[in-house]
């Protein structure tokens, strides 16, 4: 299945760009998409934390990814 990641702030700077579009296995998992993401891009293994939202929600590991499903790779987030 294909499945798009809109990519925000370092997670973003790490890619390259905003948005990628994986071919991912059925009932991939978020905990399993981001392991794949990590072996494909190292640095992002780097960061302190990383949240996956499915649908405008944050996603526990075992939520299974689908198709159509609105997914985003949320890094940690500092400010003042």
């Amino acid at each position: 299945m294909n499945i798009n990641i809109a990519l925000f702030g370092i997670a973003r700077e790490i890619v390259g760009q905003s948005s990628l579009t994986l071919d991912a296995p059925a009932g991939q998992s978020a905990a399993g998409l981001l392991a794949d993401l990590r072996r494909t891009y190292p640095e992002l293994a780097g960061l302190r934390s990383l949240a996956v939202a499915v649908n405008n929600e944050y996603a526990a590991d075992d939520v299974v990814l689908h198709e159509r499903d609105e997914i985003a790779l949320i890094p940690p987030v500092s400010g003042g």
